[in-house]
This record gives structure tokens, sequence and C-alpha cells, in this order.
């Protein structure tokens, strides 16, 4: 047995970029990895955001030990310069991982983790907890109940699958619930399968990170073909600079910068309309349209939409967790050394420190999570954070020695990000080690503007936290 594993059994939660690149991990060290994805392919999630382009290029973007694998089966690797979509990055690298390697053989699909807990005991009981394995419950496609063992988990499951509501208190606003047919919280492709949902309509975009910044884009590009197409854009704080900044991120990655000219230049010529600040106070469906009332520059306004597209970040959810100790900050919902690095209520500057095993472990021994999931609400997280974390945990379970933690390094695009509880994001350069670098304060350089999560620059003081419309400097995706 490895490193006081009682089973050297792993159980892996989910097969984005994180979660097969753990079970990769974990097979090149001599662990048995089982991975767990309730979708029928790797990179389900993924799949639902395909058509959006990301900032990153291929080199950046992949785990070394599963191109191993890849280059073991022949895989005919991608130009390392080319920027990939989402569908690019599942059918070319996810699926050949999943299916040509030796993963194949550790992976099964259709299979949704219901709960996790310790075999024959419940959270309560404590006497000998650590001596006993953990129990997986999950279902199959087919709706049969499966239970397994192992002697670790690694919850890799993301957020994707909870994005925060319309309402500033976390919560829906009024009427939201009611017209959940009308309000989509992912990226629609609304220049291919969505279209007809948003030509010659009027939709209410809400959010001011990238993602909604390509809604926008792209509705605008429907808009001249189909004039009768009607945007507004609503944003909790009127912060376009951080979009528009010609250094830091943006002068890495010009796409990037792109996206930002573009809408301020849609916004100057009134192709849209600005809603900032603003705050939705309820929405009420009649004959089929939406009512949204609003409060824009304090005061009192009311539009009548057919669509509304919420890009407010996402948030973990952790009902199948419940059954074991887990060590949560209260308020990020990340592991607790974990959070303080990451807080946005905390952190100006957006350099997080290296991590690894330490910062994101548990009171329940060899559970983990990572990847999107492990920063709780926080909306930096970086893919190659997700790589380096699992790289830490599976050389400790493996009984491998490490000198240092985890290292943040140069990240590579996951996913769509907006707000509190956001998703992945793509940025350039190595990122500065150190919590608040020295040159942040009135500079967004890359070491500091990549995971800025704070309104405010206050370098060092505590800072206000980003709130889910308010635009962000931190990058996903382009215009595919």
């Amino acid at each position: 047995m490895k490193h006081g594993l009682i089973d050297n059994k792993v159980v892996v939660i989910g097969a984005g970029p994180v979660g097969v690149a753990t079970a990769a991990q974990l097979l090149q060290k001599g662990l048995t990895p089982v991975l767990l994805e309730k979708g029928d392919t790797a990179g389900r999630a993924m799949l639902e955001w395909g058509h959006v382009r990301v900032f990153t290029p291929w080199k950046l973007m992949i785990d070394p030990a599963v191109v191993a694998l890849l280059e073991g089966a022949g895989w005919d690797a991608p130009d390392g310069d080319h920027i990939p979509t989402g569908k690019e990055i599942v059918e070319e690298y996810l699926i050949p991982a999943t299916q040509n390697t030796d993963l194949k053989d550790y992976i099964e699909f259709g299979a949704e983790v219901i709960a996790i807990s310790k075999r024959g005991m419940s959270k309560s009981v404590s006497r000998n907890r650590d001596d006993v394995p953990f129990t997986i419950h999950y279902t199959t496609s087919d709706g049969e109940a499966h239970v397994i063992e192992a002697g670790a988990v690694i919850d890799a499951s993301g957020t994707w699958s909870n994005p925060n509501p319309i309402g500033a208190d976390g919560l829906p606003v009024a009427g939201e619930n009611s017209a959940s047919d009308q309000i989509t919280y992912l990226i629609p492709d609304t220049l291919g399968a969505d279209r007809a949902q948003y030509e010659g309509k009027s939709t209410l975009v809400l959010g001011g990170g990238h993602s909604a910044t390509n809604v926008i884009l792209d509705l605008l590009q429907i808009r001249e073909e189909s004039a009768d197409t009607k945007i507004f854009w609503g944003l909790r704080h009127n912060n376009m600079d951080k979009l528009l900044s010609s250094v830091g991120l943006n002068k890495e990655l010009p796409g990037r910068a792109a996206l930002g000219i573009a809408a301020k230049k849609a916004v100057d010529e009134g192709a849209l309309d600005l809603l900032a600040p603003m705050r939705v106070q309820k929405i009420e469906k009649v004959d089929g349209r939406l009512h949204v009332s609003l409060v824009v520059d304090g005061q009192p306004r009311e539009i009548v939409v057919d669509r509304i597209v919420v890009n407010a970040g996402f948030r973990p959810d952790m009902a199948m967790l419940r059954e074991l100790r887990l060590d949560l900050d209260d308020v990020v919902e990340a592991p607790r050394i974990l959070s303080p690095m990451i807080d946005p209520n905390l952190h100006s500057c957006g350099s997080v420190p290296k991590h690894g095993v330490k910062e994101l472990s548990h009171t329940e021994k060899n559970f983990f999570i990572v990847g999107m999931k492990s920063y709780g609400r926080a909306p930096t997280f970086l893919m190659r954070t997700g790589y380096a974390q699992v790289r830490s945990i599976t050389d400790t379970l493996a009984g491998v020695v490490s000198e240092e933690p985890a290292e943040q390094v140069a990240p590579a695009c996951c996913g769509p990000e907006d707000g509190v509880g956001g998703t992945a994001m793509s940025c350039g350069g190595k990122l500065d080690p150190d919590p608040v670098p020295a040159s942040c304060c009135g500079d967004t350089s890359p070491q500091t503007s990549c995971g800025d999560t704070s309104s405010k620059s206050s370098c060092g003081g505590a800072s206000e936290p980003k709130s889910e419309f308010e635009t962000t400097s931190s990058c996903c995706g382009s215009r595919s």
C-alpha cells in the first residue's frame, strides 16, 4: 500500500481536464484510478461551451502525464500555438486520452456520484475513522445504484452545473425561477444552434466578464443582419477599463483586448443599451415576454425582453459530500488554509501563492477537492493550477517526497468565467508566487493582472469584493 493508503484504489470524480490529468498522474505513479464521469464522454461540461474559443494556445493547456499516455498511443498532437475552442479541447485531447490510452480501462461514463462516506460510519462516528475505506455511491445511466470502496477520493467535479442566480444577495430574484425557460446561465451558441432564440428578439445579458462580452458581441453581429434585434447589457458596476487595459494580460493576449475594444465601441455607438450600475429587483412573465424591474444608477426602470443570459459565475455544490468531514472556509467555501490566498474580499492584486496537498487537505484523511471546485466561490481558478494541485496530491498519495508545494504556473484556459464563483481563466506569463507583489499598486503587469478579483486595487489592504456583474480583469475565451 502507498503512503498510508488502506487501498491503492483512488476514485476521481469528473473527467474534465483536471480529472483526466489526475487519473493519468495516479496511473503513472503506480496507483489505481477509478474515474467516474456522469456524462457520456470526457469533457461533457466543456461541450456546453464548445463553440467558444479560448485565449490560450494548446502548448499551455496540456498535462505532461496525459501527453505521455497520448504519445504512447500515437497521438497526432495539435499545433502548440493554435488557440482551440472548447470542442477542440474535448475532441482532440480529452476524448483521445480516455478512449485511446490505458485510461480507457479505468473510466466509467454515465456514472453520477450521489454521495461519499466512510464504510459503516456516518459523519458523527470518530473511532478508527482513518482506518476504513471511503464508500462512493453512484448511479449509472440505466438507473442502477452502485457502491465502490477506495482508499482516497479526489473530487474534480467542477462547478459548471451550479451557476449563480441573478440576485445580488446570492439568491434568485422574485420571478426568476418561474421564468427559467427563458433564462440561460451558460453561453448560448447565438451564432449557431441557438440563433433562432435571439434573432429579432430582445435580450438582457447580465455579467461583466468575457463570457458575457462574447455573448454581447455575437448578438451585435446578429443585429447587423437583423436590425430588430435589441440588446441590453446589465453591469453591477460600470467599469469597462479592465476590459480595455492595453498592458498586462491584454498586452500578452491581443484577442482578449479585442473583446473589450469591440464592446466599448458598441457602447459608444449606441448599438446596445448599457445598464450600469444596476441591480435586478423582479422578473414578471407577461404574454410570453419578461418584464424586468431594475434599479439603474439609483433610478427605477423596467425593460421588456424575450430572453435573459446570466453570466454571473458559479459556486460549488457540496451536497454529495455531506457525510464527510470537510475543513471549509464558511465564506469562500474553499479549503480553510487555501481560502485566505484566494478570497476576493482580501486580495486586490490577484496573485496566488504556491499551494498543494497541505492547503487542499481536509479533516477527512485522503479526501481532496481539486480544480475549479477547490476555489469555492472565488473566481480566479486557472486550469494549470489544477494540474499542479493534483501533481502535489498524487505525489503524496504515492509516497513521493516533494520539497516544494504545487507551483502556481502559467495558466491555461479551462472555461468561461464571470464573477463570484466563476470558473477557469486563461492568462499568459508566470505568476508571481508572492501573495502581494510589490509592483502591484497602480500596475497591471502579467504577474498581477491575471487573477485580479477586486473592484479596487488597494494592494495589501482588504478590497471591495467583485460582484457577479462587475467587469473582471480575468479572461476565458474569445469569439470563435
